[in-house]
Order: C-alpha cells, then structure tokens, then sequence
C-alpha cells in the first residue's frame, strides 16, 4: 500500500468547472478558471509525482503502519478544536499541521520542515515571521469566530484538497446542493474506498515524518463519514463531543454566512446553501452516535461539552481512560491549567437571526436534549463559545 497512487477525484473536478464557467461574476470567474484550469491540475500532478516518489526515496514508510489512531468528531462548533489541542500537547499523538496539509507527500513535508529549520537556523525565522504577517491579515475577519495559522495543528480533511475531496472546497463554493464532502459513509463502495484509502495514505506519510506516533485527527465533517473510518481503520478510536445545538448551529452558520460575504457571494445562494447546512447539522449530531452503536467492539467515548470547559482535567483523564490511553503527569498538569481558555471565539449569534425554530431542533433530537438536559429556550446561543 506504500506505493498507493494519489487519489483525483474527476467527478468533482468537472461538477466545480461547471459551477466556475456559470459564475455571474466576471471577475471571480476568470480567476477561479485560472485556479481550476491551470492551478488544480499543475498542483495535482506535482503531488501526484511527489506521492510516487515517497516510497523511493523513503524505504521506511513501506513499515510505517497506522495503529489504533484516535478521531475526535462531532458537530462543528461543539469544542473539537478545544480537545484536539489539549490532547496536541501530548508527544504520544502525531497532528498534523495546517501548512503540512496542502502537501500530502512525505517528500514535500521533508523538504518544508528542512526549508524552516533553515530558516531558524540562518535567517533566525524572518520567513516564519512573514508567512505569520501574511496569515494574520488573511484570518483576520474570522479569528474572532476560529482561530487558526499555518503553523497551527487544524483539521486533516485538508490533506484531500487538491484531490478536490475536503470540505474545504465549501468555503469558496458555497454549492451544497450540487458537492457533497459530508455524507461519505453515502457514497458508493468503489467511491467512498478510493478516498479513504488515499487518506490512510496520506496519514501514513504523516506518522513517517513525526516517529510512527498515534494519529490524532479532528474533523466535524468526518461526522458523515464514521463508518468509513472504521472500514479503513477497524481498530480506530473515538471522541465525540457533545454540546446543545441551539449553540453549535447558529455559530457554525454564522460562520459560513460571514465568510461567504466577504466573498461578495449571491445572498439567494448563501441562503440556500445555510439551509442545507443547517438540516446536516441533525445528521452530525445523531451519525457518529447510531454508527458507534452498531458497533460495540469500537473504543469510544462522548464528552459533554460543558464538562470540557469547566474541568478540562477530569474530562480529559475521564477521556484517556475510556480510550485506554495513558495520561502523562505533564501532559495532565498543562491541561489542568487551561481551564478557562476553551472559549475562543467572541462572535455573537442566535437562532432567530437564521430563522431557526428552537421548538423543530428540540424535537428533532428529543432524545439528546433528554440525555444531555440542555435548555430548551433557544437562547443559549447568544455568546460566545470554544469551537
């Protein structure tokens, strides 16, 4: 499997050239047509190549196995990226980080963290410091909402995006009736196992690069996508937190809605594509919990999100002990001390201002607002909230 071909995903590639060539905005379309003409598929074949040569040049990765890798899914917004950094500060897991996942291939992941140590060691990080300058005026509009830097350990989906499978592609194609990233575990079985196997790939070469550590992945859009993971990888464990809808819709909406704005996209189409959002968001929270369901032999554990943020310590060992993990002492203490930093975010939000009824939510999953005992005025959402 070492030598296992990047994956291209064809279907999506035309449906998104189509969406391009039918774009009303002439000068979005010419710069989207030279990204999608000229960009998308010099940058496919370079990885392409790239990906080949790994097993080449690095022998060792035909030894590289991925092992019990740990997941943290769940509704976007419900504090994955809190969890996913506490459990960061762990040098068991091996993450992966935002610059390293648009360049799949250990052999361009070797040659940038080489380019960087050069840059420490000669230019004493003046190339560190511009990408940082560059990347703050670039998330500046949404950091309040997510913060995030090239430098950062984010979601791994982001490996697949010059295979055009990543849900990042939503953000600049706001065209959720016609791409779907999310419901992978949909797909047909020739489908969904090309791409999944490409991710374990690219996960491989992840775990090469940092010492053949434990995987640590967090994706909201893997939520579609759970029994796909356990497909690819049957001995995976999972996290899944847990936090009351009237808080993670709105904000995730929000979010989107914000950032397809600043696009200057068609107000119809945002509309249309949060409605969309909004309906999935049902599947997110009910998936991962009726897949895990089915199947008992998958470690797993749910976190309630309050939990998390007002005692982020015994959430974490109560985490580490579900997932049969061992918790070191250091690792414990610096979660200790981040209590009180999970809320990140300081953009407001509410369920009215997306024409969300708190009653249709509530019912629609009764069953978890019985469980978890959220309140059920739909007014929880008005604050901010770690994401």
């Amino acid at each position: 499997m070492a030598g296992a071909r990047f994956h291209f995903d064809v279907g999506n590639y035309v449906t998104m050239l189509r969406l391009v060539h039918a774009e009303t905005d002439k000068s979005r379309r010419r710069k989207l047509l030279a990204v999608f003409v000229i960009g998308v598929p010099a940058m496919a074949a370079l990885h392409a190549v790239c990906f080949a040569l790994d097993p080449v040049l690095f022998p060792s990765l035909r030894r590289t196995e991925v092992r019990e890798p740990v997941f943290c899914v769940g509704h976007a917004r419900s504090g994955t990226t809190y969890l996913h950094r506490l459990m960061a500060r762990d040098d068991q897991f091996s993450v992966v980080m935002m610059y390293e996942m648009f360049f799949p291939s250990l052999l361009e992941k070797r040659l940038l963290r080489l380019l960087f140590r050069a840059d420490e060691v000669l230019w004493a990080q003046r190339l560190r410091r511009r990408i940082e300058a560059i990347e703050e005026r670039a998330f500046a509009e949404t950091n309040d909402m997510h913060r995030t830097g090239f430098f950062a350990a984010e979601e791994d989906d982001f490996l697949l995006t010059w295979s055009l499978g990543s849900g990042f592609w939503i953000v600049l194609f706001p065209y959720l009736g016609q791409l779907d990233f999310y419901h992978v575990d949909r797909w047909s079985e020739p489908k969904r196992r090309r791409l999944m196997l490409f991710y374990k790939e690219c996960v491989r070469r992840q775990l090469a690069l940092n010492g053949g550590r434990t995987h640590l992945s967090k994706n909201p859009t893997f939520c579609g996508r759970v029994e796909a993971l356990i497909e690819t990888f049957p001995d995976a464990k999972f996290i899944v937190p847990m936090r009351n809808p009237y808080e993670t819709i709105p904000s995730l909406l929000k979010m989107l809605q914000t950032t397809w704005q600043l696009q200057g996209r068609d107000e119809r189409l945002i509309l249309e594509s949060m409605r969309i959002l909004a309906d999935q968001s049902f599947d997110a929270y009910c998936h991962p919990l009726d897949v895990l369901a089915r199947h008992p032999e998958i470690r797993s554990c749910v976190v309630d999100y309050r939990d998390l943020v007002s005692d982020p310590a015994s959430t974490m060992r109560h985490v580490y002990d579900e997932l049969e993990l061992d918790l070191p002492a250091d690792v414990a203490a610096a979660i200790g001390a981040s209590r009180g930093q999970g809320h990140e975010t300081t953009h407001r939000y509410s369920l009215e201002e997306f024409g969300l009824d708190p009653e249709a939510i509530h019912v629609r999953l009764a069953p978890l607002f019985d469980q978890y005992g959220w309140a059920g005025d739909g007014h929880e959402g008005e604050h901010a909230g770690a994401n």
